[in-house]
């Protein structure tokens, strides 16, 4: 079954089945109406009519369509987590560079093919939620809980500081390069990439 949101985000937590591949359907439909008509036209009726539920199967799950883009973010977080893990299986022992490549090409990749994440990603173009939850500090904590095994590190402060500092570079520079060119300024990236080798070097060497 599709990863779906903590259960924090939703006005209520699908228990049956059914329950949840409705939940996706209408978050899928959030994000291909994302990337159609944009945040501020997106409406929980034309959400509910692309995903083929009634109105109040929305309302059940969502309060607004505030709270259901927020959703949309954690989905993509889970997802993205999911795809860095399978990443890094695969390559193995690679150290901490593999690890960041890994880290990075994922976000490219889903930033380029994902629907709605263009917009949303994890909330950081449309800022969703607590002001205590602020997206990137989301994806540090899942990062820092994600590598710290694979690093041979402590998953403790010194180390969220670092993917903390590293992810709003990342995010920061990412950005300026997909507003440049539509799949991403691969001199940018490039930049990007080995600006968070050069800083992580320092760190983790």
């Amino acid at each position: 079954m599709k990863p779906v949101p903590h259960a924090t985000s939703l006005r209520r937590a699908p228990v049956q089945r059914r329950s949840a591949e409705r939940l996706a359907r209408i978050l899928d439909a959030c994000a291909d109406l994302l990337d159609e008509v944009g945040y501020d036209a997106l409406s929980t009726r034309a959400v509910a009519q692309r995903a083929g539920v009634p109105i109040g199967s929305v309302y059940r799950f969502f309060g607004n369509k505030r709270q259901m883009v927020d959703a949309l973010a954690q989905r993509n977080l889970e997802r993205y987590t999911a795809r860095v893990t399978e990443r890094l299986e695969e390559a193995g022992d690679g150290g901490w560079r593999a690890a960041m490549d890994a880290v990075l090409d994922e976000y490219l990749e889903m930033k380029r093919t994902a629907p709605g994440f263009s917009l949303v990603d994890f909330g950081n173009q449309i800022p969703v939620g607590a002001r205590d939850a602020e997206p990137n500090h989301r994806v540090a904590d899942r990062l820092t809980e994600l590598l710290a095994g694979h690093l041979d590190r402590e998953p403790d402060e010194d180390l969220r500081r670092v993917f903390l500092i590293a992810v709003e570079t990342a995010d920061t520079l990412v950005h300026l390069a997909f507003r440049l060119a539509p799949e991403g300024d691969e001199k940018i990236i490039t930049e990007a990439r080995e600006m968070l080798r050069g800083y992580l070097a320092r760190v983790l060497d």
